[in-house]
């Protein structure tokens, strides 16, 4: 069977996200597959033509005043022009949502947080999804996820017959890997970082990844240990942050945390490479893509005991209760000294993260394309 595909690349931009990323390492892919004849990009109504634009500052289309009001205007005769376009096509919304011109297609949902923890979302996004999800829903022949875990909750909260779910794994990028120190000392140097000198959380700062609560168990960790590994916390400051902005500022003034907000592309990899322990304390994900990439990277991983993560993980990290945080602190301390587990994580985390790959995400995704294309 041929195929003839759209793929919406909202979620590309500059600084990707996580569903960016996944977004944008199938938008490289679905084309090279043999069962593909043609791929078209599609973006909030506008048709893209090289998606890899999207990546580079200025390169979204803006739209001036007189460009909406002709939108606008012409509002009708653009559906009625998208549709033409789609029609033969499999539409593929890889971030929760299907156009009109996606009857019939597919969408990836990635967790269910806008229903589980509402309070982690802006307002106009618990907005739009109450406008527009359960309509994608219905469009929608096929569901997919990222995790069996999530694939189960999708099936069981909102109510879809389990031959609709099918769940793909996502991938670390192969530029995570375990790199010698010397590779990595003039990116941490930039950082006043040195090779094995810290741990690192990479999370989006908002409250359901349970920052305060890593903070107040590093809080808690012996002096010795948490002045020898300060832990560095990278990611975006999400909604309802400033709490947490606040106890990692005590923590800096202290010595034993910094915050680093965004950091370059082509610097995580190394920044992951160089660090002594990776820690993800988060109590829900529909994947966790970072611990992901720490295991590729030859790094000892500590994870929240919770949603997806022990199956993602696949028994290579360690688990704990984030809300128990005198045990949290116990655990990240014989996770920081104790040679023998560390030996054991580091190794069982390479094999269980060369288990996933970007290829075989897009190879199981158009092979479900053939399959809904075929029903």
């Amino acid at each position: 069977m041929s195929l003839r595909v759209i793929l919406s690349v909202e979620a590309l931009e500059p600084r990707l996200s996580g569903i960016g990323r996944y977004s944008w390492e199938l938008a490289q892919r679905i084309g090279a597959a043999p069962e593909v004849d043609a791929v078209r990009f599609y973006r909030n109504g506008d048709w893209i033509e090289d998606p890899s634009r999207l990546l580079i500052p200025d390169g979204i289309p803006r739209r001036h005043k007189v460009h909406r009001w002709l939108r606008n205007r012409t509002k009708g005769l653009r559906r009625w022009r998208d549709g033409l376009i789609a029609r033969g096509h499999l539409f593929h919304g890889p971030n929760y949502f299907l156009p009109e011109i996606g009857e019939g297609g597919l969408i990836t949902v990635h967790d269910l947080s806008v229903f589980r923890y509402p309070e982690t979302h802006p307002a106009e996004r618990l907005r739009y999804f109450e406008r527009e999800f359960a309509a994608s829903l219905a469009r929608a022949a096929h569901i997919v996820t990222d995790s069996a875990t999530t694939r189960d909750e999708v099936i069981d909260f909102l109510s879809i017959a389990p031959d609709r779910v099918t769940a793909i794994p996502l991938a670390a990028s192969p530029a995570f890997m375990p790199r010698a120190a010397a590779e990595t000392l003039p990116a941490l140097a930039r950082y006043g970082l040195s090779p094995q000198g810290y741990a690192l959380c990479v999370s989006t700062v908002e409250p359901r990844k349970r920052i305060p609560h890593l903070l107040q168990a590093w809080a808690a960790l012996p002096p010795s240990v948490r002045n020898r590994w300060p832990l560095m916390v990278t990611g975006g400051a999400g909604w309802l942050s400033d709490d947490v902005q606040a106890l990692m500022a005590q923590g800096a003034r202290e010595g034993w945390v910094r915050y680093l907000g965004f950091v370059p592309e082509e610097d995580l990899p190394l920044l992951y490479a160089g660090a002594a322990l990776f820690v993800y304390p988060s109590v829900y994900e529909g994947f966790g893509l970072p611990p992901v990439e720490a295991m590729a990277s030859g790094v000892p991983v500590v994870v929240a005991n919770a949603s997806c993560l022990p199956e993602v993980t696949g028994g290579a990290a360690m688990l704990v209760e984030p809300e128990d945080v005198p045990a949290f602190a116990l655990r990240l301390e014989q996770a920081l000294v104790d040679t023998d587990w560390r030996n054991m994580a580091r190794n069982a985390g390479l094999v269980v993260a060369a288990g996933y790959g970007w290829d075989r995400c897009a190879r199981e995704t158009v092979a479900l394309y053939g399959r809904v294309a075929g029903a």
